[in-house]
């Protein structure tokens, strides 16, 4: 009997082993991107803003708004 469970919990050890080494090399670098929220709005890296919602930012940045926030609230 002591052979099986010695056979059985080396088993056990190389499946618990080839699992555990699985998600490690599956695991991609994260990669930090420029993300903002405001109102409700997420934006992620550089907003494509056409003219007229440029010229939103800007009114809005004259205001006292922060140009990042500006984008986001006009690029809805």
């Amino acid at each position: 009997m002591t052979k099986i469970i010695a056979a059985s919990v080396l088993g056990v050890v190389t499946v618990f082993g080839a699992a555990g080494a699985v998600p490690a090399q599956a695991t991609a670098p994260q990669v930090e991107q420029d993300c903002r929220t405001y109102s409700g709005v997420k934006v992620c890296g550089e907003v494509q803003l056409t003219e007229k919602q440029k010229q939103c930012v800007q009114q809005a940045v004259q205001k006292g708004m922060s140009e990042r926030r500006a984008e986001v609230e006009c690029s809805r």
